[in-house]
């Protein structure tokens, strides 16, 4: 497990700022939490250099570019038979990076060993992903999905 980085009062409020508008400069940030650009610039490559501000993204609509399907799969794997190389659970990995329609993927505990968020245009997409994709991958055993009917909160902060 990764070491945890102490957040000071000032850190929060960049970071917090950074979350609802990621495209804001050092001059505007700077004005948000108090600090002079220079400072703010010290602090967000300070929290970048320590792996706390990961990345920037753009956050696109998915029905405006026209995928208009969200599913949440519960995936569970064939168990490892010792004879194997490499852990089933480790190629599934390696394969998911490669199918554009999974936007995430977890390992889970309990019954079912992972959990996709799918993204995909509509119910033949879906079908086609989980029937020529997923479901011929050797590892998976079984899989169930649970179809988004209406997003209700949306919020990839920890704030």
């Amino acid at each position: 497990m990764e070491d945890s980085v102490e957040l000071d009062a000032m850190d929060q409020r960049i970071v917090a700022a950074l979350q609802r508008s990621g495209r804001l400069s050092y001059e505007e940030l700077g004005g948000k939490v108090g600090l002079s650009a220079s400072a703010t610039l010290r602090r967000v490559k300070r929290l970048e250099d320590a792996g706390v501000i990961a990345g920037y993204v753009a956050l696109v609509r998915a029905r405006r570019i026209g995928l208009g399907l969200t599913a949440y799969i519960n995936v569970r794997m064939e168990k490892q038979s010792g004879r194997e190389k490499r852990n089933p659970m480790d190629l599934f990995a390696v394969a998911v990076e490669t199918w554009p329609e999974v936007v995430e993927c977890v390992s889970l505990t309990g019954e079912m060993d992972f959990l996709l968020k799918v993204v995909v245009a509509d119910m033949d997409h879906y079908t086609r992903f989980v029937m020529d994709t997923l479901l011929k991958h050797p590892s998976v055993q079984d899989c169930r999905t649970s179809f988004v009917m209406r997003p209700f909160k949306s919020n990839l902060s920890w704030v």
